[in-house]
């Protein structure tokens, strides 16, 4: 059995230090190896953005993609693979902006993946831009009056859209971290584990401090019933969305690769693909 340190590599991130990231990528890394994987197990598919990088600083298949459409290519690379644990990752911007319309439907559709969003409530790598996540109110260099949009509030539409697991955590709280992203690789079906990450350099405003003291921690709350999926939606409505912990898990429904007829569990490159005689002329015979 593989131990976190075999999860680590010789890449040395560029985050900014005290960047929320690196207990992401902690968690991911300790997760891992607490549910049992070795790094040929594992496939971390990234988007773009600061959290982009994780998929390079982590020892295990890596995938770096391109914004937004880190969700399509996990899936594409589940589908082939059954095999392999695949977590995406990205940030608020990545997920919830370009990549929104590609996150409902990953959500809807339930395929056997875990999905982690490094949620920092601004655009960091192209130098603090208000992103879906930010305040009202919220000034950065595209918003210098402040922002008059409404703030998304993504776990909200994901329990809309019939999402099986769905989770939030801080970056502060490597434990609490560690055991949902555990819990997330373990689910059958989607997990979406969203991550408030704070940006040191540009967002001043949703700092640690902030978040400590504007959570509510579901952990620390005996009586929530986390199969409830009225109470979830209306505790993160409460909460104004900070809340932390496993709000919702639905474990009854079937994920999308063993709703798919005929869908083999083997991965693509263990079967025998060639075509027999008989089933080249069938073929054949539907294009006459």
């Amino acid at each position: 059995m593989a131990t976190f340190k075999e999860f680590r590599n010789n890449i040395k991130p560029n985050w900014c230090p005290g960047c929320g990231d690196f207990s992401v990528q902690a968690a991911i890394q300790r997760a891992a190896a607490n549910v049992g994987l070795e790094p040929e197990n594992l496939a971390v598919v990234s988007g773009i953005g600061c959290s982009g990088r994780i998929s390079g600083y982590i020892n295990a298949y890596g995938f770096h993609g391109v914004h937004g459409r880190a969700l399509p290519i996990a899936q594409g690379l589940k589908m082939a693979n059954r095999e392999l644990t695949v977590i995406a990752s990205g940030g608020d911007g990545d997920g919830f902006a370009i990549g929104m319309g590609h996150t409902v439907h990953a959500i809807r559709r339930n395929m056997n993946i875990t999905y982690i969003v490094m949620d920092n409530q601004i655009y960091g790598l192209t130098k603090g831009q208000t992103s879906p996540r930010s305040g009202e109110g919220f000034k950065t260099k595209s918003t210098p009056e402040g922002s008059i949009e409404t703030t998304l509030n993504p776990l909200e539409i994901a329990l809309s859209a019939g999402a099986t697991f769905v989770a939030q955590s801080f970056s502060s709280n490597l434990k609490q971290l560690t055991h949902l992203i555990e819990e997330a690789i373990k689910h059958e079906g989607f997990s979406l584990v969203n991550v408030f990450s704070p940006c040191v350099t540009f967002n001043k405003i949703n700092t640690y401090d902030w978040f400590k003291e504007n959570i509510v921690d579901l952990d620390e709350q005996n009586d929530y019933d986390p199969s409830n999926r009225i109470a979830a939606m209306t505790k993160l409505m409460e909460t104004n969305g900070m809340l932390t912990g496993l709000i919702y898990q639905d474990k009854n429904k079937k994920s999308y690769e063993n709703l798919v007829k005929g869908f083999k569990p083997e991965a693509l490159a263990k079967q025998d693909l060639q075509l027999t005689e008989e089933q080249f002329n069938k073929l054949v015979a539907e294009f006459r």
